[in-house]
Order: structure tokens, then C-alpha cells, then sequence
């Protein structure tokens, strides 16, 4: 996530504008605003299971009170009109969401130099459904990584055939707003596959939570932020590359904000499957 926030940082800092999506400024002002942006997204979310894990590891009255309220914080992330993908310029109503990613950050810190040793135990059981998920998002990750570091992948062997990146598209069919396929800066794919990563890896530490309710919490918690972050690859991957050549018209929902909908109601339907199926109490969560 840091990493993504320097990318961030650099590509809308030296790319123009109009080579971006919704933004309105560039140079330093540009790279800090849309940079506070992300903060407020993904790496709120993630911090959310971050938290859980840290405040076990630190177990004092003090780190959990503020572990409570840096979570209340990050999910501010949540209520309507803070996320807007049509105004990613930075707003005072994505400060809270950052305070809570930096509060996250520095007890993490913290944890790592006070917290108990024990707490490293990983949950090393289903590595190979790890592995095998984390290298597909990797590979379909690939437009929104190059898209991220401002570059397209028209060119770049094998990547550049099976992904159309620079090529002018209509943004939606029949649409008069004709941009690159995968415009340059951030996209909410990336901000998928950088759920999709969290949630994989913060999976293996779940063996380590002492509190049996928490682990079952943030067990839960990650099976639904891995099933998030696949749908919005999903369905960013849909659009730039299936629906801009034409094959179809049909488009992936939107989940980016919670509804009252069809599509979230697979989605928390997944989830529970992903749960009983690899992160279920009995199973991985046991500390025996």
C-alpha cells in the first residue's frame, strides 16, 4: 500500500491532467491530492484487518482504545459521497479516512517493536490456494500496475497482445468521451488486486489472534475482502478489456460503495464460502 501511495504520488505529480481520470490538478499539489485519495480507500479498508491483528499483538487497554477509533476512522470510507470516482480530488471528508491509515501504520510500528513475540505464529495451511490466487491477480493486475507507474503496455511482449492499454476507446459503448483503453494513474482494479494481496497475506497470520472472537471477526472480515477485491478486478478488467472491443455491452456490476443489491449479495455469499472453506474456526483458526 505504500509502495501504491508512492506510484500514486509520482505519476499524478508528473502527468498532466488530462492524461488522468477526474482530477483537476498536477505537479506536486496534483501528486499530494490524489495520493490523499488513495489513503482513503484501500489502504482504509486493509487497515481495518491490520487493526485487529495489532491490538491483539499489543493486548493494553490503551492501544485498544485507539485501535477502536483508528477503525471508526478508516471506516468513514464507507459512507456515501466520501468515495466519489467522478471527484478524486483530495476532500476534507477523506481526512478521517487518513488518520485512521496513519494511526494503523504507527501501531504497527509499535508492534513490531513491542508487541508479543508469540503473535507471529502464520497459518500456514492452504499457501497453495495463496499462491495460485495471488499469481492469477498478479498477471490480471498487469494494465493497473503499468497504469499506476504512468506507462501502457502497447509494445511490452506477450502483456502487450492480450491487454489493449493504450488504444483510444470510447469509455462506455457509444459514448463521445474517447480516452486510452487504460488510462494512465490509478484505477479501482488496482485497488482490488491490492485487497485481494492483504487479504491473502494477513491470512496467514490469522493463527496468531488469541481472541477466539476476534479471529472469528477477522476471519470473516477477509473473506469478504477477498472476495471484494477480485470483483472489482473483475470488474474493471470486464470493461477496459471486454466491453472496449465491442464483444458485449453487458458490464460486471459496480460494487465500489455498499447496496442493497444483487451484486453485494453474491458477494457476502462468497464470502461465507470462502470462510467455512479455508478460514474456518475449527480448521486454520485453531491455536491447539
Amino acid at each position: 500500500m505504500a509502495l501504491g501511495a508512492v506510484a500514486v504520488l509520482e505519476t499524478y505529480w508528473r502527468l498532466p491532467a488530462g492524461e488522468l481520470w477526474r482530477v483537476t490538478g498536477t505537479g506536486p499539489s496534483g501528486g499530494a491530492s490524489r495520493a490523499f485519495v488513495f489513503l482513503s480507500y484501500s489502504p482504509a479498508l486493509a487497515s481495518i484487518a491490520v487493526l485487529a491483528i495489532v491490538v491483539d499483538r499489543l493486548d493494553d487497554r490503551r492501544t485498544t482504545l485507539l485501535g477502536v477509533l483508528a477503525l471508526l476512522l478508516c471506516a468513514t470510507v464507507a459512507i456515501p459521497g466520501v468515495e466519489d470516482p467522478n471527484d478524486l480530488d483530495a476532500k476534507c471528508s477523506n481526512l478521517p479516512a487518513v488518520l485512521g491509515v496513519l494511526t494503523a501504520f504507527a501501531l504497527t510500528i509499535h508492534a513490531g517493536a513491542r508487541g508479543r513475540r508469540e503473535a507471529v505464529r502464520s497459518t500456514m495451511g492452504g499457501d497453495v490456494a495463496r499462491l495460485v490466487t495471488g499469481g492469477i491477480a498478479l498477471f490480471f493486475a498487469a494494465p493497473y500496475i503499468a497504469a499506476e507507474l504512468g506507462f501502457f503496455l502497447d509494445g511490452v511482449p506477450l502483456l502487450g497482445w492480450i491487454f489493449q492499454t493504450g488504444r483510444p476507446r470510447p469509455e462506455t459503448p457509444g459514448s463521445s468521451f474517447v480516452h486510452a483503453a487504460v488510462h494512465h494513474g490509478h484505477h479501482h482494479g488496482l485497488d482490488g488486486f491490492l485487497l485481494t494481496m492483504t487479504a491473502l497475506l494477513l491470512s496467514r497470520l490469522l493463527g496468531g489472534i488469541r481472541r477466539k472472537g476476534l479471529r472469528a471477526i477477522t476471519a470473516a472480515y477477509l473473506s469478504l475482502m477477498l472476495v471484494y477485491g477480485l470483483t472489482n478486478m473483475a470488474n474493471d478488467l470486464w470493461s477496459e478489456q471486454v466491453v472496449k472491443r465491442n464483444w458485449t455491452t453487458w458490464q460486471i456490476p459496480d460494487v465500489l460503495s455498499p447496496a442493497l443489491s444483487g451484486a453485494w449479495a453474491a458477494m457476502v455469499a462468497s464470502a461465507v464460502l470462502v470462510y467455512y472453506a479455508l478460514w474456518r474456526e475449527r480448521a486454520l483458526l485453531s491455536r491447539g
